[in-house]
């Protein structure tokens, strides 16, 4: 099918369109979403934006890596979250291995165990209304949804209850953040509004030092290297 002509916005905007002719719509390195039958532009990531998800899914990739979890994308690519319902492209998300299998050519189709959102001003209804309602229904196993926004810096992280319902997930004492769907994965929030980012390397090893599975004399390396990256 041939995708109608649609003009290039530079703000969010969302047209009528079939699901068909969204999958039709040209290849771009952009995040094109489809949802109740429309289809939604989003505006190109900021620096910001992009220095926040290359910073963590560094750190993802690499941990998850190492202990061979999983996988992890970025986005743009589409998560066709159950059979009849929307296909979001989310900032970043985690797949274990039980559901790899679900990764196709072109979508990965169901929920993924973790997914993060970075608000931009456009989409601060999207991510925390409208997406948390959907990925909370299709099963994702972690939301994060950090808002790097001037004045409105936070992160807020949430796990399901026993009833299936996305809760608030506490920080640790330190302020930092762990994971509960990827065992030992940790990262201080604050670090996210730090220019530059902290170095990726010390707080990779630094998780590392202490994360299960590995060998011991494993650990101990990654231990010193925290420590020599520290100095």
């Amino acid at each position: 099918m041939e995708a109608r002509a649609l003009d290039h916005p530079t703000q969010l905007r969302q047209y009528p369109l079939s699901y068909e002719e969204y999958l039709a719509l040209p290849d771009e390195a952009r995040v094109i979403e489809w949802a109740n039958g429309e289809v939604l532009f989003h505006m190109p990531p900021t620096p910001v934006h992009q220095d926040i998800i290359s910073y963590l899914g560094a750190l993802m990739r690499h941990y998850i890596h190492q202990l061979k979890l999983g996988r992890v994308l970025l986005a743009p690519v589409e998560v066709k979250l159950w059979p009849d319902g929307p296909s979001r492209e989310p900032d970043l998300l985690f797949i274990g291995n039980e559901r790899l299998e679900r990764i196709g050519e072109r979508r990965f189709e169901g929920a993924p165990d973790l997914v993060v959102e970075v608000v931009s001003p456009a989409s601060v209804t999207l991510d925390r209304i409208t997406k948390f309602r959907e990925y909370e229904q299709a099963g994702v196993g972690e939301y994060w949804i950090i808002d790097p926004r001037p004045y409105q810096q936070q992160a807020d992280f949430y796990v399901r209850d026993a009833d299936g319902l996305f809760v608030p997930a506490p920080l640790d004492d330190d302020g930092s953040y762990t994971s509960q769907v990827v065992p030992g994965f940790r990262f201080q929030p604050v670090w996210l509004w730090q220019s530059p980012l902290p170095n990726p390397q010390r707080a990779l090893a630094g998780m590392l030092a202490d994360a299960p599975g590995l060998p011991d004399e494993l650990r101990a390396l990654y231990r010193e290297m925290a420590r020599l990256l520290a100095e």
